[in-house]
């Protein structure tokens, strides 16, 4: 099995006062975690009534830790780190499980905050000098995935905010305020030199505000951006279920 660790990071409030405070997450660290190595590293976002403990990472059963122990042992994945925050930048925006509030300044406090805190205590590909560092470089071994209004925060914020430091995207059930293809693709154009690894998105076929607003925003990105190409770096599923199955 791996392990859980909760961590404490100084961040900002970019949403309200720009004040410094304290937050949390939870970090997964595989079995047989290794300082001397390097793993990738996912940072897996939460819907927008949940918070940092919504994947369940901490509990003494957890489905989620189960599933990547177990792809891990058998040597579907690779050993990563996976990194569930509170997706709600704001010191008491932070504490309100029911505010979607603050979720759209969450880039600014992953990109100077959180990634820097990770690559600073963590065996991940970056050379972190706490003088400064590009952490560009190791941003295809980054990835973001998140579930309803986490999946949006992994389009809009992930892809069009972070390319340059994240490579990988994964968008479960995105919420209705991801932008449309044409913004994406607008919002790629400042990304010239980065190349996309691969945009996962799946959808419930039940789910009527999901494929609306997140299917068919995606589905016309390879005529947009030649970054994307469908089936090949873009995958695009429709399955039976509503919006959480």
């Amino acid at each position: 099995e791996g392990t859980v660790e909760e961590i404490s990071y100084q961040t900002k409030d970019y949403y309200g006062t720009g004040e410094e405070y304290t937050k949390h997450a939870y970090v997964y660290l595989p079995h047989g975690y290794d300082e001397s190595k390097q793993y990738n590293v996912l940072f897996l976002m939460h819907s927008g009534g949940g918070d940092e403990a919504e994947w369940g990472l901490q509990l003494e059963f957890s489905a989620a830790k189960l599933a990547l122990d177990n792809l891990i042992y058998y040597g579907d994945i690779e050993p990563l780190i996976v990194v569930t925050p509170n997706g709600r930048t704001g010191e008491y925006i932070a504490k309100k499980s029911d505010s979607s509030n603050g979720f759209k300044d969450f880039g600014k406090e992953l990109r100077e905050d959180l990634i820097p805190y990770i690559d600073a205590n963590y065996a991940t590909y970056a050379e972190y000098n706490p003088e400064g560092y590009d952490a560009t470089e190791a941003r295809m071994h980054r990835a973001i995935a998140g579930f309803s209004f986490g999946a949006m925060q992994a389009i809009n914020i992930g892809l069009c905010e972070c390319c340059d430091l994240i490579g990988y995207y994964g968008a479960f059930s995105p919420a209705t305020a991801v932008w449309s293809a044409e913004t994406i693709a607008e919002c790629l154009e400042n990304f010239e030199p980065y190349d996309i690894g691969y945009i996962y998105e799946v959808c419930g076929d039940q789910d009527t505000h999901c494929l609306a607003a997140g299917y068919y925003a995606l589905y016309p990105l390879p005529t947009l951006t030649n970054k994307v190409v469908l089936d090949e770096n873009l995958l695009l599923q429709i399955v039976p279920g509503s919006h959480e199955t």
